[in-house]
């Protein structure tokens, strides 16, 4: 039988990305090794040539990554729906601006986006890494390998193939009779982008989100490299840079996404606890230790152990949260989890890989690494900042175990098929249960040791005049906490006394900047970081305590709406004013583009004389799937106020 000559397909981009897949395997394999062997050979005259050869490599390795990437968005830019990639992601309707978030919707491409944020750190390290520039991009250039088999699509007999290409065509994936017609490509349409994620924040987030995962793999690598080459301590000052980096755009990215999920997203708050949450949480911890832990090893050469398995431990979850998310292990539990495609063996090789190389460095060099005899004393800064960093690794641990029930779960389940698992049906409560206290002690100890000092031989003194700034911030941060539970609802004790750390974290870290460092803001880096936890401990509670439902009439709804919808919710019907807590609310109108409806809804404040004292108008929407079927989202508007919001968005819509 002779083999069907399809028309329309566009086989070319294809092919050339599955070969730019390929160059860039192999380059960046050759960049490793050549970096290895300038390392280990370092003392000897072949060194430099082996550190050319690993530079031409990883450039090599870098235009091959780019060159897949933009293969990739030519044929989603073009829908070339011959590529399975492209008719899971896109569809003739999708709007321009929403192809970079098909883009990192699949698997592929957000290893590809990750892929590309580490080619771009490593051409900076190129620039800048100097005498530690051939270690660290060999291991960085070792994770660039072992990430591009996630998309390599090579098949090894039978149907055991290494990751999953971007460029596989739709045929070869489903076996189908609409196959046998040549034609085939005027009949088919693209699936399109999942509804949920047609939205600005998706162009922004993942992005940002993904340079914070890449760059962990920085301080991790200029870790492993002090272990490699057995110089626990010069790398301590060009590590910090990174990871004051690292730290800054993780915890940037993981604030965009909660940002995400309180405008546009009806979860009804920017936190969750969800499994995908906290995996991107707990590396950042990690990472925020080890910046401590790297000051106090900087200014005594006490932690320098902590410090390395900090920035070990931060890149190691990074690729924990990895296997979470795109192993398919928390389908059920999270709904940011990618789909299962297969690749489980390989995230677990991955995972292993990076695990086991530094584990077994530290046990090697473990004798070699400097620690002190003379142990810190209790009133000195180094002492109390390593208490704080202690705690975040208890939060990190604490915070993995309960995310990873999952995972213990299928484990038991291998041997007891019918062991039903352990679940956690509260987890906001559980969460805060534990992490509150943790919060409390953060606040107050981040308020406290900016007025001790690195090695003090005469802590008698500065202890006096620390004690007068304690008892300043004592008082000011009661007087602050009784102005804002004036404002915030407080009621529980437990939040009384976090808001009174928040305030505690903000008083002193101010006194601190006036008092000690007489306004310097170039020298204030971690007063400015302190003082944005006490504040963001206070935001979160006006935020999560003031929450009140101010749309509800039991007494015009009842017999329209369910009882249990009552106290939450109004119907509404077009025309027709509604009042519910003050406000005299009306749908006026709603339009139709595309897969989204927009409401129009006009907020009318009353005062008690019936007069109108406000007027604005709120647009939620509805989100239907892309075959206009069924809704697939409710989208919030929020009206925005220096001491609230108000928030509405559509609760349910009739058939």
């Amino acid at each position: 039988m002779n083999e069907i000559q399809y028309i329309g397909e566009h086989l070319w981009p294809g092919r050339l990305g599955q070969w730019a897949i390929y160059l860039a395997f192999s380059s960046g394999l050759f960049a490793a090794l050549s970096y290895f062997f300038a390392t280990n050979r370092r003392a000897l005259p072949e060194a430099a040539t082996w550190h050319r050869m690993g530079r031409w490599g990883f450039a090599v390795h870098g235009l091959s990554v780019f060159a897949v990437m933009g293969l990739l968005f030519y044929i989603l830019v073009n829908h070339y729906y011959e590529y399975h990639y492209v008719w899971s992601h896109v569809s003739d309707e999708l709007p321009f601006r929403y192809i970079f978030s098909a883009f990192w919707e699949g698997q592929e491409g957000s290893f590809l986006l990750w892929m590309f944020w580490h080619v771009v750190l490593g051409a900076v390290l190129l620039w800048r890494a100097r005498r530690w520039e051939a270690p660290v991009l060999a291991v960085l250039s070792l994770v660039q390998v072992f990430l591009l088999t996630m998309i390599l699509g090579v098949y090894l007999g039978g149907d055991f193939r290494i990751g999953s290409s971007p460029f596989v065509l739709l045929r070869d994936v489903m076996d189908i009779p609409l196959f046998n017609n040549a034609e085939y490509l005027s009949l088919i349409q693209g699936n399109g982008l999942n509804p949920l994620l047609q939205n600005y924040w998706m162009t922004i987030h993942p992005p940002t989100l993904f340079l914070g995962f890449a760059s962990t793999v920085v301080p991790y690598a200029y870790a492993v490299a002090a272990l490699w080459l057995n110089e626990p301590k010069s790398w301590l000052r060009p590590v910090l840079p990174w990871a004051l980096f690292s730290g800054a755009v993780l915890g940037t990215g993981i604030l965009m996404g909660g940002a995400w999920a309180y405008e546009a997203l009806s979860f009804g708050g920017y936190w969750a606890w969800d499994p995908v949450e906290n995996s991107s949480l707990v590396p950042w911890l990690l990472l925020v230790a080890g910046i401590h832990a790297n000051l106090i090893a900087r200014n005594t050469g006490y932690s320098i152990k902590s410090t390395l398995w900090f920035y070990l431990l931060g890149f190691v979850f990074i690729n924990y949260s990895t296997f979470l998310t795109r192993s398919g292990v928390l389908g059920d539990t999270s709904v940011h989890a990618f789909t299962e495609m297969g690749l489980e063996s390989q995230l677990l090789l991955y995972l292993f890989a990076f695990l086991l190389l530094p584990v077994g460095l530290m046990v090697w060099r473990n004798k070699a690494i400097p620690s002190p005899k003379k142990e810190e004393s209790i009133v000195s800064r180094e002492f109390w900042m390593f208490i704080g960093a202690l705690v975040l690794l208890f939060s990190a641990g604490m915070i993995t175990a309960s995310t990873s029930l999952p995972v213990y779960n299928k484990i038991v389940q291998l041997f007891n098929p019918a062991y039903e698992g352990l679940t956690i049906t509260e987890p906001v409560e559980h969460y805060n249960k534990y992490q509150l206290w943790i919060a409390v002690f953060i606040g107050l100890l981040s308020g406290t040791t900016q007025f001790l000092r690195y090695r003090d031989q005469t802590p008698s003194a500065r202890l006096r005049m620390a004690a007068r700034h304690w008892g300043i911030g004592l008082a000011g941060a009661a007087l602050l906490t009784f102005l804002v539970s004036l404002w915030i609802q407080i009621g529980a004790l437990p939040y009384y006394v976090l808001l009174f750390s928040g305030c505690f974290a903000i008083v002193t870290n101010l006194d601190y900047l006036l008092s000690q460092l007489r306004g310097n803001l170039k020298l204030s880096g971690s007063v400015l970081a302190h003082t944005g936890f006490g504040l963001m401990i206070v935001g979160v509670l006006a935020s999560g305590l003031n929450k009140q439902h101010i749309s509800t009439n039991p007494f015009a709804q009842r017999g329209l709406l369910d009882e249990e919808m009552l106290e939450r919710n109004v119907l509404l019907f077009k025309g027709i004013p509604m009042f519910m807590s003050g406000y005299r609310v009306t749908y006026e109108r709603d339009t139709m583009v595309g897969n989204e409806r927009t409401f129009q809804v006009r907020f009318e404040k009353m005062s008690p004389e019936g007069k109108v004292v406000e007027s604005f108008t709120l647009h939620p929407t509805a989100l239907y799937d892309n075959k206009i079927t069924k809704v697939a989202a409710f989208n919030p508007d929020t009206k925005h106020y220096l001491d609230k919001d108000i928030f509405t968005h559509i609760a349910t819509l009739p058939a």
